[in-house]
């Protein structure tokens, strides 16, 4: 299986001071332009067009790109704490470029120098908005069930399926499209492919699905049917490799997953404490009582035990060490802390946490997903148990 140790960026490091102005930039920006539109945007199901053009203005489709491709060239422990930034007030903007991410990733790490150069640039800038087109009504978490088929011919490829789930599938452009160009291999993965799939003759989206929380953001079916895709947009021009090169990305894919669930916690956390100062019960300001003391130590606690696993599996991943069972560990405890912690800060407001009035009951629709999205938390715990006990042989 590709690792980091194949994949990562080797080197990639930024000056701490340059950190701080990029977060700071951030920082911001979300106080100017995010703060004041999410709850409309959110309670709406309203795509987000005008924070979108901010966000590629500020190079953040291309946080993760390789400069000589026009991209910022990010380590990943900078990227995780964008996301961590952005996620602690509004969550589903990180979704637009994470899936954008991992799909120039998979062109930069597997493709063919004439590939990059025609995809990575115009993906830096967010000129194209991409996505990842693995998951199908039938195979999630089990990627080799994918029924999706691509037939060779003299032309490329004929594409015939349905992906279903997609993030960025109506306002995304091109999309890193999980097939299987030989159906009968044994084992399965030595069938699969990974195509550029542009937007063209053949291919078609459903509908956005209503979601109870994520809103804003387009999560939808991919429908392919007699969908040519030239053979020179086969990732690396090898085919069978693609079940490698799409899981190889989820390295990076956990470890945003793992920052948007801090994010998410403490955001939480900042609503819960700022809420108990101001709430009053009995005289004093509820943070006094004890029972909320009990529920904003554990909040804290959790929010940052899932920031420093998230900057752990992020530093092994800009070091190139593989690190699976961290990105593992960092999206299992983070995603976790994100939900127990949403759930606290309801029960600190009280009545009050079931106003679509308050911005808690967003944090508490929102953080499910992480249990589920990029690896459900139950294959979490069993790559994180195989790898220990590979690590720990007897």
């Amino acid at each position: 299986m590709a690792t980091a140790a194949q994949l990562a960026d080797q080197g990639r490091t930024i000056d701490a001071a340059e950190e701080a102005a990029f977060l700071d930039a951030i920082d911001r920006w979300l106080e100017r332009s995010v703060i004041p539109v999410v709850r409309h945007h959110d309670h709406n199901d309203i795509w987000p067009e005008k924070l979108v053009a901010e966000m590629a203005e500020m190079g953040l489709f291309g946080a993760t790109i390789g400069q000589e491709y026009g991209g910022l060239g990010l380590p990943a422990t900078t990227y995780a704490k964008i996301v961590m930034r952005i996620a602690s007030y509004w969550m589903a903007l990180t979704g637009i470029f994470n899936s954008h991410l991992i799909c120039a990733a998979a062109i930069e790490r597997f493709g063919t120098p004439a590939q990059k150069a025609q995809w990575l640039p115009r993906l830096a800038s967010g000129e194209l908005r991409a996505g990842l087109a693995l998951t199908e009504p039938n195979a999630g978490t089990d990627l080799q069930a994918i029924r999706t088929v691509a037939r060779k011919d003299s032309l490329g490829y004929l594409v015939t399926g349905t992906k279903t789930w997609i993030s960025n599938a109506l306002n995304g452009s091109v999309f890193a499209l999980l097939v299987k160009t030989d159906p009968d291999a044994n084992p399965r993965y030595k069938g699969m492919s990974l195509l550029i799939a542009d937007k063209r003759d053949g291919f078609a989206t459903g509908k956005k699905f209503d979601k109870l929380g994520y809103k804003s953001i387009d999560s939808a079916e991919l429908m392919f049917e007699d969908y040519r895709v030239p053979k020179d947009q086969l990732i690396g021009e090898v085919e069978g490799q693609g079940f490698f090169q799409a899981t190889g990305g989820l390295e990076l894919g956990r470890i945003n997953v793992a920052a948007r669930g801090v994010g998410l916690a403490e955001g939480a956390l900042r609503l819960a404490t700022e809420y108990a100062q101001q709430r009053q019960s009995m005289g004093k300001p509820i943070a006094e009582h004890q029972a909320i003391q009990l529920k904003l130590g554990d909040m804290v606690t959790r929010a940052r035990a899932a920031r420093l696993l998230t900057l752990d599996a992020a530093e092994a991943y800009d070091r190139g060490e593989r690190c699976d069972m961290e990105a593992g560990m960092a999206k299992y405890f983070a995603s976790e802390a994100a939900v127990d912690n949403s759930q606290d800060a309801m029960r600190v407001y009280g009545g009050y946490s079931y106003s679509k009035e308050y911005d808690i009951e967003r944090f508490y629709r929102d953080s499910m997903l992480m249990c589920i999205g990029e690896g459900t938390n139950e294959m979490q715990r069993i790559i994180i148990s195989k790898q220990w006990v590979k690590r720990n042989p007897a």
